[in-house]
């Protein structure tokens, strides 16, 4: 599979999926994490942040959790969203594929790929994106990104 589903399979992928796991999740604002994880709150998905640095605060009503290795096994998570560098996306990789049954798609953020880990990834079936948002692209395809750009909220005559 390439490195992004067509439209329509990413619709369906929305739809289908419940929860995701946001590892490197920040708990400043000001953070794409953290309004990235955030924005998929709204809109009703499920996420468990995921950050050894923040272990044990909560976030967005959940508690934070120190690797997806510790994400009790009641809470099944359908998409680990990484918002790390490439160069530790093998080793979330690999803990993802050990410790969560059930898991369907891992997701690497704007900025991050590694070919290797997709490569591992797809040969043990999930569905693999590499170096885009799911809040952008859900904002694509559910018509809530407009021709201007980024739904900001912010009303301005500047151009």
């Amino acid at each position: 599979m390439s490195d992004k589903p067509d439209d329509d399979q990413l619709k369906a992928l929305f739809r289908k999926v419940r929860t995701f796991a946001c590892v490197g999740v920040s708990t400043n604002p000001v953070r794409p994490s953290y309004f990235v994880a955030r924005y998929l709150t709204l809109k009703g998905f499920r996420v468990i942040p995921v950050n050894p640095g923040h272990a044990g605060k909560t976030l967005f009503g959940e508690v934070i959790r120190p690797s997806l290795a510790d994400i009790p096994k009641d809470i099944r998570v359908d998409v680990v969203d990484i918002f790390r560098r490439p160069e530790a996306v093998p080793a979330i990789v690999d803990e993802a594929l050990a410790h969560l049954d059930g898991l369907g798609v891992i997701w690497m953020q704007i900025g991050v790929r590694h070919d290797e880990a997709a490569r591992k990834a797809r040969e043990h079936g999930l569905t693999v994106l590499q170096d885009c948002c799911p809040k952008i692209e859900y904002q694509r395809l559910f018509g809530e990104l407009h021709m201007g750009g980024f739904v900001t909220g912010i009303i301005s005559s500047r151009l």
